[in-house]
């Protein structure tokens, strides 16, 4: 059968039900003769007359009628698959597989997830945690959640939290044997809890801003580590200072078991952004994704 006949049958199918090519061709947004004409073409490729014209109305003949019952379901199958696409446009299921580093999958996502799953229980949630920048593509993500300054400019980037400010930070206990710095320069007299790179594999500088003057400072200390997590342990520990994100403390600090210093020379940067190929087709799972975290980063702006 010519790929033509499909929308041919379609349109004999209406024309059966009308049983006028006025009200059919209205039906369809086409015009009563191109439809006659449609109906003529199909019936020579059938070679077999379907409909019984007068002047009057139209009916289909015997032949017009087996077909007809042939076709209805067929048609009605069809309609239901359709209408079962726009129902996953109303309600989207599918996996949506996500990477993240360990911050961002604490911050970000693991607040938005009561509210996720109990909105779109048909999505299933898969969440990565890679410190790694992630190649999305060549691993087969549908999106990452990263620092946006850590990210190509060729991905779409939606930011799912406010600015962002780096804190330095210890217990109250080390505090009382350790005079506070003043000055990033300070840092050399005190311990510091490092941080490895993961993508680069080099100890990452603690970065610090006043009034334009940027540096990078290279602290020394016993422990180093890859995960942001053991830095915040060993400084709850009393083990040293370290150099996290302002909001993965701030409980701690307004409950007293840390205490923080050089919050002058820590300004506000660009936050975490969840991104995508800018040539890859969203799904629907994606899209609820997406505007689920976006609503809370609103809430997150700082003030």
């Amino acid at each position: 059968m010519d790929r033509e006949d499909w929308g041919s049958l379609a349109a004999f199918a209406v024309v059966a039900e009308e049983r006028s090519f006025t009200r059919a061709a209205a039906r369809l947004g086409v015009s009563p003769s191109a439809l006659s004409h449609t109906m003529r073409r199909l019936e020579e490729r059938l070679r077999i007359q379907l409909l019984a014209r007068s002047t009057r109305s139209v009916s289909t003949t015997e032949a017009g009628e087996r077909l007809l019952v042939r076709l209805r379901p067929a048609m009605e199958e069809i309609s239901g698959g359709v209408e079962e696409l726009g129902r996953l446009l109303d309600r989207p299921s599918g996996h949506v597989r996500i990477t993240a580093s360990r911050s961002a999958a604490r911050m970000v996502v693991a607040p938005i997830l009561p509210g996720f799953t109990q909105s779109y229980p048909e999505i299933i949630v898969e969440i990565v945690v890679d410190p790694a920048l992630t190649n999305i593509v060549a691993q087969r993500f549908d999106a990452g959640i990263r620092l946006g300054e850590s990210l190509e400019k060729d991905v779409v980037a939606v930011p799912v939290t406010g600015q962002l400010r780096m804190a330095v930070v210890g217990t109250p206990q080390y505090f009382a044997s350790h005079t506070a710095p003043s000055t990033p320069h300070d840092l050399s007299k005190h311990p510091c809890i490092n941080f490895r790179l993961p993508t680069a594999g080099t100890i990452y500088k603690w970065e610090f801003e006043q009034r334009h003057h940027k540096m990078e400072v290279g602290v020394e200390g016993p422990l180093i580590f890859d995960d942001e997590g053991f830095i915040l342990d060993a400084a709850l520990a009393g083990m040293g200072l370290a150099y996290v994100i302002e909001d993965q403390v701030a409980s701690l600090l307004r409950a007293g078991a840390l205490s923080r210093v050089l919050e002058d020379w820590c300004p506000p940067f660009p936050g975490f952004f969840l991104y995508y190929p800018g040539r890859r087709q969203v799904s629907p799972a994606l899209a609820a994704f997406i505007d689920a975290i976006r609503v809370p980063a609103k809430a997150r702006k700082r003030r």
